[in-house]
């Protein structure tokens, strides 16, 4: 029986530029950096939390080089396979964070059945929400 997913993936084309988006304007940390046979490891999560978001890029282990140029064009049209989403306990300020920093906005904060949220998007397209849960 299955427990909880601990860890999942997301396209970036940029490993360094990835690293910097999500742990300087979103807040996550590191969870792991090393080199892991033909490519970069490179995982972040929540402070605290378990749970790991690899930031892969397309290509080798997993794609052939004609594949992963064309997952390369999906995740620049914003379809890349992948979204991510947070909560936070003050939507307000994070959008106020967000916005600053100069990300992306696709949906401003409004509110849901579900609670408030908005919609971003990292420098590469991956749809991002973040909200706070009623």
């Amino acid at each position: 029986m299955l427990k909880c997913n601990n860890l999942s993936s997301i396209y970036v084309l940029d490993q360094d530029e990835a690293l910097r988006f999500y742990t300087e304007v979103l807040g996550l940390e590191v969870s792991a950096d090393m080199n892991f046979g033909p490519m970069r490891w490179l995982a972040v999560r929540v402070p605290g939390d378990q749970k790991e978001i690899l930031l892969e890029l397309p290509g080798a282990p997993a794609h052939d080089e004609d594949t992963a140029a064309q997952v390369r064009d999906l995740v620049r049209k914003g379809a890349g396979g992948g979204w991510l989403a947070f909560t936070t306990d003050d939507v307000p300020a994070t959008f106020g964070k967000v916005e600053a920093a100069g990300v992306e906005i696709t949906q401003t904060p409004m509110e849901q059945p579900y609670g408030t949220d908005f919609a971003i998007r990292d420098p590469f397209g991956n749809n991002i929400r973040i909200g706070s849960i009623i």
